[in-house]
């Protein structure tokens, strides 16, 4: 198992910033940018991947006609009118 791979997501979250900051520094010799960039990378993917498997796992649940259903998490509610969000 890699080291992201152990990460949670607020850890991965954490490493990733401190990536971009030290990438946004700009004095960083150019193989240690790519190395930076490429973990970087996994992390964004492995983030990626943690909301998505959240993402499946939340259900919101609304009241239709007198009855409780649920929807996957993201489906917009009837009379959700507002586009801006």
């Amino acid at each position: 198992m890699t080291k992201e791979a152990e990460l949670d997501f607020e850890g991965a979250m954490d490493r990733l910033e401190e990536i971009v900051r030290e990438l946004e520094h700009g004095d960083v010799p150019l193989e240690k940018a790519i190395d930076l960039f490429q973990q970087g990378m996994k992390l964004s993917q492995l983030c990626g991947s943690k909301l998505e498997q959240v993402e499946r796992k939340i259900e919101m649940i609304t009241l239709e006609d007198g009855e409780l259903r649920k929807k996957p998490f993201g489906a917009r509610l009837e009379g959700d009118a507002d586009d801006s969000l």
